[in-house]
Order: C-alpha cells, then structure tokens, then sequence
C-alpha cells in the first residue's frame, strides 16, 4: 500500500539512504550519466537517485521501498543499448546492476555458467576460456555491454546466424520482483518443460517485470581448427545483399556474414584511418570456422565471384580480426557524423534485397541518407538516420515509418535484437496486432500490478500511432 512519502522524493532517498547508505547516489554525474544510453537520446530530466546494487539483498530493499512509495524504477547495466529502454527521468529511481560482475558457478560438465547480471560479455568468455568453454552470444558491443542487458534486451550480435541469439543460450533467471519478491525461473538440465516458460518470457522483457539478478547460462565447447576471415567487395549494396542470399542457399552455413553499404564503410574508413573505399562500394565480411572452416571460406569466395564480387581472403588471424574490427566500428563511425537514430528492422533472407530497396527508394523520397549495417546471414538490417541536435525532426520520423511498414510488408519484423524501449513503441500494436498487444500489457501487470518497472517503455499508448 502506498504510504504518506510516495510523492515526496525527499523522503524517498532518505529511506534509500537509511537502509542502503552510500550505495545511493545522488551526484550530477551519476544522475545525469543514468538519463542517457548509446542511443544518442536522453530523458527530459535527472532521476531522483541511483542505487549501485552490490547484492540481490540490496535489490529487494531498494524495490521494496520502491514499491511501497510508487517510485518508478529503472534498471541499468551499462547503458550501451540502442532503444531508450533504459532513460531514466524525474521522479524515477535507477537500481544499477553494473557491480554485480562475478561468475559464480561453471560446470564443464553440464556446460552452464551461473553468473551475475553485471558481467561483460566479453569478460565473461575470457573467464570461459581456460576451461576450453565459451557463450555464444556475441553483440557488436560485447566489450562494454553486460549479461544482463544482453538477456533484459534479447541480444543478437555478429555470430547469430549459426549460433543464434541470447534466448537460445538461457537456461534459467533470477529476478526480483517490482514488490521485492524473489523468484527463479528455468532449470539447469538439458530438457524441462515444467510449467510455462517463465525464463523465455522474461528473455527481452527490457526491465518491465523485474530485475535479473543472476542467470544460467547454457555454454558450448570452444569451436575447434582455425577460423577463415573473407570479404567481398561489390558494386552495389543490392548486389552485396544478393550475394549474401546466395552464400545462405549455398548451404555452407559461416559463423560471421556482415554488410556495410557504401555510406557506413566511408564512415568507418575515415574513423580507422584508412585509404577510402571505391565509390558505391558494399563490403560483405565473413568468418567461417570448425573443421571445415577453409573448405567453406574457399566455397564462400567463388559465390561471391560468380555474384559479381571481388573475395579477398585474410592472410593471418590478425588480419581477419582487424577487418572484423571495422565491422564492430560501424556505430562510433556514424556517431561522429550527428545524432544517430538506429534502427533494427528484420526481414527473410530472401527479401533483403528488397529491403535495401525500399531503403534507398526512402532516401530518394527524403532526401536524406541513410547509411545501413546488416547482419546478411539473418536478415537484420540497422539503417541509420542521422540528424542535429537532441530531438527527431519530423521528416526522420516520417521516414523511419515508412522504413518500419516496409519491412512489416516483406514479412519481417520492428526489431531484431535491440528491443523496443522508448523509440518503437508507437509502433509495437501495428505489429503485434491490438489484441495481443493487449494481452502482453496485461501480463506486464501480473508481474507489476502497480506500473513502476520502467514506465513509459515498450508498452506506451500512442493515440497519433
């Protein structure tokens, strides 16, 4: 029940304070730093506080008193997603997981690490790797991002077209409740079907029913044999997205397949340092890896011949990892050019060179550029429109729509990997249809009968939508 303080954030943080002490922050750094993420977008002012959370105790009493005075809450981890999902605005309370960081169980055996939510990515997999394991999932932004936001934002990444995405590598989840309830989901066998898939709900949930505090995570073996690193340079970025259509039909199946129109490779060029791309020029990078790893590089290479490229194969390990370096420079390259609105449409294999057409025919109609990354061995393309100041002209937006319909037309989908969050929600019921957008609300309620988890997320009514 609400008390006589739930609309005094004086009162509020002085409970936070009595109860957590120095873990609530108060500084203009941390609460300007919190209304921000790599979305370039901010919230309209600083939250009341920011909890640096160093245990799922210090979880529960920070929701607990959240949930008594109806403060909202947001979580954070690190920050780095790409939706807005994780703003934090006045009046809101932000609960930190970043200092939770410890792998707390690996069984080689059983093939599952048991971790905290704080944990980067790629700090994780250098932990696994002495025991010859390792984490599939693998965002572009794995050096900074955390687990936890991984699975709070169902992670795709770089590896997803052979490996899959973050839900196929979550076995089970520990979260708190908006009430300060704990509970576990999941198992930690191979096979389990008790009961609903609570774990597979909450996988993507972006903080709207609670917060993970620890997960299980399902590991493989270290991939054996060398891996092959290749590109193909094309003339156009249809022909690019063709070709990556055909390596898919070919049946070779390569771990890494990325493309950057000609607009994004300029940009990471010029970020780089280097000698710049031939005009209108795509760039297909791919990695193939296993025991097959060279049979299936040099395969990958005469399809891209015979689709009109030119297939370069890297030499060394070194040099395959600098031209996956530029891949994963895509975003600090774009960011340097304005504020980046970055988007996440999925399509069918088969439709994304169609998709790309769309895209260019939405320039055409703008008369704006919209430099575009895509993950070619799934369908997930990220068009970027990139524009001056805080706020989204109009004209980004009415693009951005029409972009949204296209794919929604091709049979794709709003978002692949980076979540709905702030950016899409006027367009989550066009996809999901008014009825189910309804019933996905109403569980959103079971688990936060109140509202407080992350407010104004996802879920947001749009009457002008």
């Amino acid at each position: 029940m609400t008390d006589a303080a739930s609309h005094d954030a004086e009162a509020v943080v002085s409970r936070l304070r009595a109860a957590l002490a120095d873990k609530v922050d108060t500084s203009v750094t941390a609460l300007e730093h919190a209304r921000a993420d790599q979305s370039g977008h901010r919230s309209s002012g600083r939250p009341l506080a920011v909890v640096h959370a160093e245990s799922v105790g210090d979880i529960q009493t920070a929701l607990a008193i959240a949930h008594q005075t109806d403060t909202p809450v947001v979580t954070r981890g690190a920050g780095t997603g790409l939706a807005g999902a994780a703003l934090a605005g006045p009046r809101e309370l932000v609960i930190s997981t970043l200092a939770m960081n410890r792998v707390l169980r690996v069984d080689s055996t059983d093939l599952i690490a048991v971790v905290e939510p704080g944990i980067i990515n790629a700090t994780l997999n250098d932990e696994l790797a002495p025991s010859g394991l390792w984490w599939p999932p693998d965002p572009a932004s794995r050096a900074i991002s955390t687990v936890g936001g991984n699975i709070a934002t169902g992670a795709g990444g770089l590896l997803c077209a052979k490996y899959g995405v973050v839900a196929d590598w979550v076995l089970g989840l520990d979260i708190v409740l908006a009430d300060g309830r704990l509970i576990r989901t999941g198992r930690q066998t191979v096979k389990g079907v008790a009961g609903l898939n609570l774990t597979s709900l909450i996988v993507g949930s972006e903080g709207q029913l609670g917060i993970i505090v620890g997960a299980t995570l399902k590991l493989a073996r270290l991939v054996p044999g060398e891996k092959y690193t290749l590109t193909g340079v094309f003339p156009t970025v249809r022909a690019a997205a063709d070709a990556a259509t055909a390596i898919s039909a070919s049946g070779v199946q390569p771990a890494i397949m990325e493309l950057m129109d000609a607009t994004t490779l300029a940009a990471v060029h010029e970020l780089l340092e280097l000698a710049a791309p031939a005009r209108d020029a795509a760039l297909l990078t791919i990695q193939t890896d296993g025991p097959a790893a060279r049979a299936e590089a040099e395969s990958i290479a005469a399809t891209i011949a015979s689709a009109g490229g030119y297939a370069t194969l890297a030499t060394t390990p070194d040099e395959g990892e600098e031209l996956l370096h530029r891949r994963r420079s895509v975003h600090p390259a774009l960011a340097r050019r304005g504020t980046t609105l970055i988007e996440d449409v999925s399509v069918p294999r088969s439709r994304m060179a169609a998709m790309f057409d769309e895209i260019t025919r939405i320039e055409q109609h703008y008369a704006i550029t919209i430099p575009t990354v895509a993950h070619a061995g799934d369908g997930n393309l990220h068009p970027n429109f990139i524009f001056d100041g805080p706020v989204v002209p109009e004209h980004i937006w009415r693009a951005a729509d029409e972009l949204f319909r296209a794919a929604l037309s091709l049979g794709g989908t709003l978002t692949g990997e980076h979540g709905v969050g702030t950016l899409k929600s006027r367009w989550l019921a066009e996809e999901l249809g008014h009825d189910q957008w309804q019933l996905q609300r109403d569980i959103v309620r079971v688990f936060d009968p109140t509202g407080i988890m992350n407010p104004g997320k996802v879920f947001q009514e749009h009457p002008d939508a």
